[in-house]
């Protein structure tokens, strides 16, 4: 396997244990926490985190969701910050929270309200550091023209793989030298290859023994394009007439997938389980993996199925093409190509030893590159890197927002309309806001809380 690809690390030491005397508060601000990717991703992320050097904090701007709910027993939480679409008292509740629990660190994660609210929230509390985290390469991680206004406020952009840091800087224009790539990880002691699981799956599932199996966990959305996988099954089973499907998640295409399955008359052959907590035994009985989407970054799942040890035959779309390695750890196929999709799949299928093959190269791919130790040692290096370039003068060179410091040499301003909102998910009011670095000032809508007034004047 030396004629991998392997990605680049950051050996930049951290900074030692003793060089201060309490954890860092580490907030963290998404929309909610329900099974998903990013949702996953971030979850394992709090738990691994060091308790010696953070402390880390979830802020939900809607419900907690079945992930945050269960996170709300392990660390300090918040949720339904964002009353409604046009809720402006949102900024002075993030920046209360910020504030009253001294925030080291805010990172949002995905684009849209949280990565604004969250990002000017934390300039106003005057947080050391500000990083957004984003986990797609299109919807719902477009970003639209209001968040690109707080980039010279933003420490680092996160990218989840190397092409996707490339397509932060080139396609998203953010600055090469704010772009930081932290790879994906997975638990690789959790999901591992478990031959046994074939045989107890089949059997909970009602499924033969022998049946090749195939499957695909993805939140049913729109752009996980269910569909290609339900049109090549059809393909797949004139070779293959015993295989069966498992479909793992749940979403609002659910009704529509349904449809599909039954419209072609593979009801019986398609097991739709929704969201499981047994994932890594469903990996581990499968044959092959698939993931269909229309766009990606760096897909968890995928790297679940490798370490599981488990083939992939996926849509060449964003960063996929660093983890399925063309011919090595499975194979990669055209976007909506249900022809190639399911080409590949039965070719794996006709010959398991090359399937196992390919699996254990993605095994031993993901383990020495991949892993969730280094996804959260990479969060860790990068947070403390930049905190202790604000130490010491931070506080000295760093004001809250009344009247705002300096953004940089440039003047930036904007008025917030819905025509302005050309990305769809920046649901931002239709007020004024004006971000003037000539004049050091910064208009906001006048919202009242308590005893703070928003609007400042330089």
């Amino acid at each position: 396997m030396n004629d991998l690809p392997t990605h680049h690390r950051d050996n930049t030491p951290a900074l030692s244990d003793c060089s201060r005397s309490a954890p860092l508060n580490i907030f963290f601000v998404i929309t909610s926490m329900p099974v998903g990717g990013a949702e996953v991703l971030l979850c394992n992320l709090i738990r691994r985190l060091d308790r010696k050097r953070f402390s880390p904090h979830l802020v939900c701007l809607k419900e907690l969701g079945e992930l945050g709910n269960q996170l709300a027993a392990e660390a300090p939480t918040w949720h339904n910050q964002l009353q409604s679409k046009w809720d402006l008292r949102i900024l002075p509740r993030l920046t209360k929270i910020f504030r009253d629990h001294q925030a080291a660190a805010v990172i949002t994660v995905g684009a849209g309200d949280k990565m604004f609210w969250g990002r000017l929230a934390a300039r106003r509390a005057n947080v050391p550091v500000i990083c957004a985290a984003l986990h797609s390469t299109g919807w719902p991680d477009g970003v639209g023209k209001l968040n690109r206004l707080l980039t010279p406020w933003t420490d680092a952009f996160i990218a989840v793989a190397e092409a996707h840091g490339d397509f932060l800087s080139s396609f998203e224009r953010f600055p090469k030298s704010k772009v930081h790539v932290i790879p994906n990880g997975v638990d690789t002691t959790r999901f591992l290859p478990r031959p046994e699981m074939r045989r107890l799956v089949r059997r909970k599932l009602h499924i033969p023994e022998t049946a090749p199996l195939v499957g695909i966990v993805a939140a049913l959305r729109p752009e996980k394009n269910h569909g290609l996988l339900v049109r090549s099954a059809v393909r797949i089973l004139t070779e293959q007439p015993e295989c069966h499907f498992l479909v793992i998640g749940d979403g609002p295409e659910r009704p529509k997938i349904e449809q599909q399955i039954a419209e072609l008359g593979l009801q019986h052959r398609f097991h739709l389980l929704g969201n499981r907590h047994d994932t890594p035994d469903l990996l581990a009985a499968l044959d092959v993996f698939s993931l269909c989407s229309l766009n990606e970054a760096n897909p968890v799942s995928i790297l679940e199925a490798l370490s599981t040890g488990i083939p992939v035959v996926s849509t060449n779309v964003g960063s996929i093409h660093e983890t399925v390695i063309d011919g090595q750890t499975g194979y990669l196929v055209p976007s909506e190509d249900a022809v190639a999709l399911a080409t590949r799949i039965s070719e794996l299928l006709r010959a398991p030893q090359l399937a196992q093959k390919l699996g254990q190269n993605g095994r031993e791919h993901i383990v020495h590159g991949w892993s969730l130790n280094s996804m959260v040692g990479g969060y860790e290096t990068l947070i403390e890197r930049i905190y202790s370039t604000k130490q010491p003068s931070h506080s000295a060179t760093r004001t809250i927002l009344s009247p705002a410091s300096s953004m940089d040499s440039r003047t930036l301003s904007t008025s917030i309309s819905p025509s302005s909102c050309s990305n769809s998910q920046e649901n931002i009011s239709p007020a004024s806001v004006s971000l003037e670095t000539a004049e050091q000032r910064i208009l906001l809508p006048s919202v009242v809380s308590g005893t703070t007034e928003l609007r400042s004047h330089a």
